[in-house]
């Protein structure tokens, strides 16, 4: 399926507010939480084969928070258990090897993207997932996997958002013309001072790439050739001595904030959080946005008790209304076609969250959807080469 294809089946699972989805979710939520109430009952009567505590992996900062006010308080509140949380998404993939050749895994569930967890699944570090069995169905019966439908993109990948990484700058650093392109980041003319750049390959290949002149349809078959990856590198030498590099989500905002850049890289949710919430002087560029999944998976080799606690959690944090409530506290699009109709207002702000959603009509436009079957093979030597071009 084409990039533009695949991009435009995404905006039509996600926006697709049919009056009858409406109707039966507005009916059925009620049996759906029952329901719920009813498996998390269960559970606490057979608390001797579940885990009593877990460790839950993501992203920190306002990620977290959303997490953390959507899913743990409520599921720690019914349940009894004890949530410990735990920041390193980021290093996942190279810890879960560790863990797992030690014969010590002391994560109970794991916020990845989807490459990663492609990864992951492939060297089979993550259990697998049948979603018509351990997910919750709709509200209206519809089978999870129908639900879910092509964000289901690994046999053990649970889907949670789309959310894209792009760019925001400083309005009051940019002159007279705010940058509306993705290219701004290599207009060092237009737009001199510092900045940021997650410090991998991954979205800074298909930039510079994109930049460079290559059209969206044919980059990832550019970046599979040796010339393809020296032509990207050759574009990113252009910007290299004005770059901070990051390792968090969390950089680039607060780079942002205290004006040490001029504009920088980071998902579209931690930059909803420095405009909305913080109200510093920032504004994004959704051209260019590189959109993504993210969600859960479950490391391989659980205990029994461990690993029916991680499933009881994932089947709670992952119904329709969950992943329409993580949505009020952060702007990222929920992975279930039933929970688009519910998706509303700020928890704490008051405003719409759906013109902030990377999948709004009017951002999705010149979006650019990530080759998650390209990053996932490829992914450990794209990451030594750039490491390699880094240390140049």
């Amino acid at each position: 399926m084409s990039d533009v294809r695949r991009v435009a089946r995404i905006a039509d699972i996600l926006f697709q507010k049919r009056v009858t989805w409406e109707k039966t979710v507005k009916f059925n939520l009620t049996v759906v939480t029952a329901a719920s109430v009813s498996l998390l009952a269960g559970a606490a009567l057979a608390g001797s084969h579940m885990a009593s505590e877990m460790t839950i992996v993501s992203w920190g900062g306002a990620y977290s928070k959303s997490q953390l006010k959507a899913y743990h308080e409520p599921y720690s509140e019914m349940t009894g258990v004890t949530i410990l949380n735990d920041d390193s998404s980021s290093t996942a993939v190279a810890k879960l090897r560790a863990m797992s050749e030690a014969g010590n895994i002391t994560w109970d569930v794991v916020d990845v993207e989807a490459a990663p967890a492609m990864q992951l699944c492939d060297e089979g570090l993550a259990m697998e997932i049948d979603p018509d069995t351990m997910l919750a169905a709709a509200p209206d019966g519809t089978p999870a996997a129908e639900d879910f439908g092509e964000m289901l993109v690994s046999s053990c990948f649970i889907p949670q958002i789309v959310y894209s990484t792009t760019f925001g700058y400083r309005t009051d650093l940019v002159g007279d013309k705010a940058p509306d392109n993705v290219c701004a980041v290599f207009d060092t003319a237009t737009y001199p001072g510092k900045r940021s750049l997650f410090g991998v390959p991954i979205n800074n290949m298909e930039w510079a790439l994109l930049c460079d002149g290559v059209e969206k349809a044919d980059i990832y078959d550019v970046l599979e050739t040796e010339e393809g990856q020296a032509q990207a590198f050759a574009k990113l030498d252009t910007i290299k001595d004005d770059v901070i590099w990051v390792s968090a989500g969390a950089d680039t905002p607060q780079l942002l904030a205290d004006g040490e850049v001029v504009m920088g890289a980071t998902y579209n949710g931690r930059l909803f959080s420095v405009i909305e919430e913080q109200k510093q002087p920032v504004a994004m560029i959704w051209d260019g946005q590189v959109m993504d999944l993210d969600g859960w998976i479950i490391p391989a080799g659980l205990s029994p008790e461990r690993q029916a606690r991680a499933l009881d959690y994932i089947m709670f944090a992952t119904d329709t209304q969950r992943l329409a409530d993580q949505a009020k506290w952060i702007s990222y699009g929920p992975a279930r076609k039933s929970s688009a109709p519910l998706v509303g207002k700020h928890a704490e702000l008051g405003i719409e969250m759906g013109p902030h959603m990377p999948t709004a009509p009017q951002n999705l436009s010149r979006a650019f959807l990530m080759n998650y079957d390209f990053w996932a093979d490829y992914r450990d030597d794209f990451d030594a080469k750039f490491q390699a071009w880094l240390a140049k």
